[in-house]
């Protein structure tokens, strides 16, 4: 694909730590393009982000003073429940303030089964997910990327996240776009169902170690 599209989800498994070479590079990237860039996951993956990111030669307080990059663990809500309108509302909060801060808009990538927290209510995710493409759809300043790890997700939640994104993320050069993509609206039994969907998943699961192994 010549331009990724904005909303892309990248499904994968094994070590979560294997994915941060190439999320730090898109990041790094869009930061160079003239985006403010948020990564938003448990401590010890924002520290390991920051490892990756000082391997590659980066001046990590250097940016994260500038505002161009912000690392947080914070919790997503105010308390242990999952929030979507606080959420929704805190990612548009960080559009409006990077855009006041002269950049082109913002990229954030979050982990989704952090971001649950501790109540790991997969029910809500797909209300979040699909309020999330909305506004998506509403402000073209947004990009990112949803990560949904394999091995820690219900596998209903998984074609839920594969039906919500236009494309689906590789790596820094490569996405796909998604052949399974609804537009608009919560994807009927039958849909999520569809016995492609996992064998995409289980594709993308592929294609994904075999680019951390490189």
């Amino acid at each position: 694909m010549n331009q990724n599209p904005r909303h892309q989800c990248i499904i994968y498994a094994g070590a979560p730590s294997q994915k941060l070479p190439t999320l730090a590079t898109t990041m790094l990237q869009m930061m160079n393009d003239g985006y403010r860039c948020v990564y938003m996951n448990s401590a010890s993956m924002v520290a390991g982000m920051r490892s990756c990111l000082a391997s590659m030669g980066v001046e990590v307080a250097s940016l994260i003073a500038q505002k161009h990059l912000v690392l947080s663990s914070d919790p997503v809500s105010e308390d242990e429940d999952f929030d979507i309108a606080q959420m929704l509302q805190k990612l548009e909060d960080m559009l409006d303030q990077a855009l006041k801060d002269g950049y082109k808009g913002l990229w954030a990538s979050g982990d989704m089964t952090w971001e649950l927290g501790s109540e790991k209510n997969f029910e809500k995710l797909l209300e979040y997910e699909t309020k999330l493409e909305a506004l998506f759809q509403k402000r073209k300043e947004l990009h990112g990327i949803c990560q949904y790890h394999y091995d820690t997700l219900p596998r209903e939640v998984l074609r839920h996240g594969l039906l919500m994104h236009r494309a689906v993320y590789i790596n820094e050069t490569l996405s796909r776009l998604n052949p399974h993509y609804i537009s608009s609206g919560i994807p009927s039994e039958s849909t999520v169902a569809n016995p492609l969907l996992d064998k995409m998943i289980v594709e993308l699961c592929q294609s994904n170690y075999e680019t951390s192994r490189r």
